[in-house]
């Protein structure tokens, strides 16, 4: 082997390490040359007794991979050196290096646990997180553990935190391959970029200066197919006719991907790329990198159930990344759309993709392996709240069972190179959902802006050149063409009866909780089965539609907009969910009526189809529901109730053990003892008008109510044997009552040893005098009440002495004193 790549310096170090322990870490910056040598080093070395297996996370990094090291054997690919992604395959019984895609090895885990053929698994750029890595990493060291001690598992990386992956490996060895091939010279912006440039624009100036400031091919990385598709258009105009620019994404077949990394015959060479270009692939001629500084990642918001696309900024690792494509073949240099200053800000790697994907897959591959997340070694736990998600997707699907156990029907989905969703409308509708299933599975055929129909897409794949006579929305003919390839693949791998299920229908079976039933009101706004909220765009075709089935959304978290959707009759909703479809009794307390309402609704899932009175609600369920009402409107205190809950508390403060009284407390247990007493209590004006106090005396058994009465008790008797409440809300218990009923009282009321606090009242009922001391209050200050009193209300008695004189509540006799 030659030795003129940075990584063969490291390779000794290497091999001794898998020889003894069968495990490392490589660390090794990007041009060093470890996807293409460290393959052949371990074959070479004898680490290759059965086959090694190299995962790449992208198609076009596994086939020029595995051309690379077939070239440098001097071999056609298939023989030594071999590869396998989806849809295509170069291998034989000769191959001893196999590159594959990283879902390839979940596949084959699944099929043999033992991974009989295979001797070592090598993890390149494992730096990028793909929830297939780590899946794959987590099943093979479970697989080492427990059934095969020989086999050799290597991580590779250029960017990574190598510690904690070397831990999760058993403190496995860390090795480094210092320096890049070439070196890179970083340039910045001398000022961040005005908020009102089009990013566009930024970046098309910042190409037009690199490539008039250097020489060579330059590789522009942008956030995704729009961008760059939009960045080409501005450099036409810029660049001289000797510039040739090549796009480069994910979506692009593969022969369009080949061209553009492949060297350019005369000119300079403009390759405008995703991050498809980040890892393992070295596109010739390239000298100079313009870095975007964008990214754009899979979110998944488990609180809507959705993925969303963001775009957002790079991080430290990424942009790292990017800057060595410019030193693989010659020295370089890397243009980066933001300040030195900005640079601090980014975050240092990006999350893992497991941490914010969807993880339905993660939890049908889990399942059919038959263990729990917790159980597999994974560097990043899966994000709870999305996996228990996913498993109720699943158990919609039918994947799993009431246990989260894989079904049948869960293995035959696994089966498939599909998404469980399309899996799942695939393996019930048979051959006719392939069309279907390849189209939600790639991504829009349609220009922006075109209708939401998923029926346009539909007839664009299914005859291009009838679709483009008949409708003025433009479709990406690769694409088209791309997805029905597809389809014909799939249609061979769905070995089942097909069903007379129409678009719509098969489309419901892949999103049974995104079946949309329009709101009331002029803006086209949709709930879904699932509960979420969904709207079209104004003017869409299908913004009249009462039934629709979306396909795609933003998943922006507020109300998502829906991108993709298809109209579903009734009849075909009914038909496809019978056995899901029932009516439900609804009583309820409605904020907006301010009452218990008694419906009942036909439902499926959170859409209601039929809705009617019910007319013979039981009282119980009115009562309950009243219940939500009273926690709306608050505790309704007459005055008897407040004076019972305060005897209650002092007898309880005192030591006494009897209910908590306060508000807190009464709310929070209503159904003990409110629930019983709210009979024909229905609306927020009955429960104005019910007083609390006898269900408040309900929570006091006999023998409380005894204790209370004789530590607290309800009334004072006063002179004349009337009742007087006894107020114990205040600081000390109180009384009002008029003056003159107190005529006669030489001694001063109390409840225990406790003075009573006395208002006593004029005959008007105004306070004239608050006091605990009757008798004082008689041979002081009454003198100068009577003096006031006396001409104010003539008609009363006024007595000299008020001990002598008989209570009374009437007014005082003709003639008297």
């Amino acid at each position: 082997m030659k030795t003129d790549l940075p990584i063969h310096d490291a390779l000794d170090s290497l091999i001794a390490a898998l020889r003894t322990q069968g495990r490392a870490v490589l660390q090794a910056p990007p041009g060093a040359g470890k996807t293409t040598v460290v393959p052949l080093a371990m074959l070479e070395a004898g680490l290759g007794k059965k086959r090694i297996l190299m995962l790449e996370p992208r198609r076009l990094a596994a086939r020029a991979a595995a051309e690379r090291m077939a070239e440098t054997l001097g071999e056609p690919v298939g023989r030594t050196v071999g590869y396998r992604v989806r849809g295509q395959s170069k291998v034989s019984s000769a191959t001893r290096i196999e590159v594959v895609t990283e879902g390839i090895l979940t596949r084959m885990i699944q099929s043999d646990p033992e991974l009989a053929s295979i001797g070592a698994v090598i993890f390149d750029e494992f730096h990028e997180r793909s929830l297939n890595a780590d899946l794959g990493l987590a099943l093979c060291l479970e697989i080492a553990g427990a059934l095969r001690d020989d086999l050799i598992l290597l991580v590779m990386s250029a960017t990574l935190d190598a510690e904690p992956v070397a831990a999760l490996m058993g403190d496995a060895p860390m090795i480094t391959s210092e320096g890049r091939s070439f070196p890179v010279e970083t340039r910045w912006l001398e000022r961040p970029l005005p908020k009102q440039q089009r990013f566009e624009q930024a970046a098309c100036d910042l190409v037009a200066s690199a490539v008039a400031e250097t020489k060579g091919g330059v590789l522009v990385f942008l956030p995704g197919e729009g961008e760059i598709r939009r960045v080409e258009s501005l450099l036409k105009s810029r660049l001289q006719e000797d510039c040739h620019i090549s796009p480069l994404f994910g979506a692009m077949d593969f022969a369009a991907q080949r061209a553009a990394i492949a060297p350019c015959e005369a000119g300079r060479k403009i390759v405008l790329a995703t991050s498809i270009a980040e890892t393992s692939l070295t596109i010739q001629d390239i000298r100079v990198v313009v870095d975007g500084g964008r990214a754009r990642r899979a979110r998944f918001d488990p609180a809507s159930g959705m993925s969303r696309l963001v775009t957002e900024p790079v991080t430290r690792a990424e942009a790292t990344q990017r800057a060595g494509r410019a030193g693989r073949v010659a020295e370089g240099v890397c243009y980066r759309l933001w300040t030195r200053g900005e640079e601090g800000a980014l975050q240092a790697y990006p999350p893992a993709e497991i941490e914010v994907a969807d993880l339905c897959g993660l939890a049908l591959e889990l399942a059919l392996w038959g263990a729990s997340p917790e159980a597999l070694p994974f560097l990043t736990a899966p994000n709870p709240g999305g996996y228990v998600e996913a498993q109720a997707l699943l158990s919609m699907l039918g994947a799993l069972d009431a246990e989260n156990r894989i079904t049948d029907h869960g293995r035959a989905l696994a089966d498939l190179p599909l998404h469980p969703r399309l899996a799942h409308m695939l393996t019930v509708a048979g051959s006719k959902a392939a069309p279907l299933a390849a189209l939600l599975a790639d991504r829009d055929p349609l220009s922006r802006g075109a209708p939401v129909d998923l029926s346009l897409r539909l007839a664009a794949i299914r005859d291009f050149r009838a679709y483009s006579d008949r409708y003025p929305f433009q479709a990406n003919r690769p694409a088209a063409e791309r997805i029905k390839q597809e389809a014909k693949r799939l249609q061979d791998r769905a070995k089942f009866t097909d069903t007379a299920l129409s678009d719509a229908e098969m489309a419901a079976l892949a999103y049974p909780d995104r079946v949309g039933l329009r709101r009331k009101g002029d803006v086209p706004r949709y709930v879904l089965s699932g509960g979420k909220g969904a709207v079209l765009p104004d003017g869409d075709d299908l913004s009249a539609t009462r039934l629709i089935v979306v396909t795609d959304l933003d998943g922006d978290l507020r109300e998502a907009r829906i991108r993709q959707a298809i109209a579903i009759s009734e009849a075909e909703l009914r038909g496809l969910f019978a056995d899901q479809i029932a009516w439900h009794e609804v009583c309820a307390w409605s904020k907006r009526d301010r009452r218990v309402t008694t419906r009942r609704h036909e439902r499926f899932g959170a859409l209601v189809l039929d809705d009617r009175q019910w007319k013979d609600a039981p009282g119980d369920a009115i009562a309950s529901a009243m219940l939500d009402g009273v926690r709306e409107l608050g505790l309704n205190w007459s005055e008897a109730a407040r004076r019972f809950a305060a005897r209650v508390e002092l007898v309880r403060d005192a030591g006494q053990g009897l209910p908590d009284m306060s508000d807190m407390a009464l709310m929070e247990c209503l159904d003990d003892w409110l629930l019983p007493f709210l009979d024909g209590v229905t609306t927020a004006q009955d429960w104005k008008k019910f007083d609390m106090l006898d269900a408040l005396r309900g929570r006091l058994t006999w023998e409380q109510m005894q204790a209370l009465d004789a530590a607290a008790p309800a009334h004072f008797i006063t002179p004349l044997g009337r009742k007087i409440p006894i107020d114990y809300s205040g600081e000390a218990p109180g009384i009002s009552l008029r003056l003159q009923e107190m005529f006669g009282q030489t001694t001063h009321p109390r409840v225990g040893r406790t003075p009573l606090r006395v208002t006593l009242l004029s005959p008007a009922g105004r306070p004239l005098q608050t006091t605990m001391d009757i008798p004082g209050f008689w041979s002081s200050s009454y003198a100068d009440v009577r003096k006031d009193m006396r001409g104010r209300y003539p008609k009363h008695p006024w007595p000299e002495d008020p001990t002598r004189a008989d209570p009374t509540l009437r007014a005082k006799r003709r003639g008297g004193s």
